[in-house]
């Protein structure tokens, strides 16, 4: 579970957040969408306590965050990897950091591995996998740590669509799967409905909420999901606010 209340972040005197109170309960998928510069990134560092707020609190699991929390894991857009391990030492270094024996610590990488389709990769090294390979990679070591929210910075961003679309997809299965809270950001309207349970639309700096859409879309979330005239109407509702704080942004970046 995830608490921001009356949360503000300023870097000097530029503000970024303002007045965000936003209430992620356990077993949720949110996604964050929104102009760039708006906010996402820095609420997600908030989470993760990479930074603090300004004024306000962040609750995860009703414990205040004030420093790096281990209950949950981020993963980064770009491929946070260690170049010199294996596929299996990467997704394992977490639990090697925590003492964990290497008979247990490399069966539970294994069960992690596996749920990302790699098993016939564990004794690769980074350099020898695609990206969309090396994100699986990042996820599973996430996953692998066991913590209660994962936080996704556009993870799939760098990725072609073909390849993005099938991330989409197995990134769900793993959300059924394992039940585990997710705190989500993109710039893609469709990427949010395919993943989410609940959007939040931040607006134009200084970011705040300005939309929440429950997303009510069956499962499974394939690709059949986005020809529905449901998703259509959701994304229209979506865009409609997007675009108006998309305006917004370019204006102020303009100075008027």
């Amino acid at each position: 579970m995830i608490k921001l209340e009356n949360v503000n972040k300023s870097f000097g005197e530029l503000k970024v957040l303002e007045n965000i109170n936003i209430h992620v309960p356990k077993g949720e998928f949110l996604v964050l969408v929104g102009a760039s510069g708006c906010g996402k990134s820095t609420l997600l560092n908030l989470i993760a306590g990479f930074l603090r707020p300004s004024s306000g609190q962040v609750f995860v699991n009703d414990k205040e965050v004030v420093d790096v929390d281990p209950q949950s894991g981020m993963v980064f857009q770009q491929y946070a990897l260690f170049p010199w391990m294996t596929v299996i030492e990467n997704v394992a270094f977490g639990l090697k950091l925590r003492g964990v024996a290497k008979k247990e610590r490399e069966a539970v990488a294994m069960e992690y591995i596996n749920m990302v389709g790699l098993q016939g990769f564990v004794d690769a090294y980074p350099k020898a996998l695609s990206g969309g390979m090396r994100q699986r990679v990042s996820i599973a070591r996430v996953l692998a740590n066991d913590p209660d929210v994962i936080l996704l910075d556009e993870p799939f961003a760098a990725l072609d669509a073909m390849t993005r679309q099938v991330l989409q997809e197995q990134l769900v299965k793993i959300y059924e799967e394992s039940g585990k809270t997710i705190v989500f950001i993109t710039h893609s309207i469709d990427e949010a409905l395919l993943l989410s349970t609940r959007v939040i639309v931040l607006g134009s700096r200084p970011g705040r909420v300005v939309q929440e859409i429950h997303n009510d879309l069956p499962h499974p979330r394939n690709a059949q999901v986005q020809l529905s005239g449901r998703f259509n109407e959701l994304k229209a509702q979506i865009w409609d606010t997007v675009q108006v704080e998309v305006m917004k942004s370019l204006e102020l970046s303009d100075g008027r």
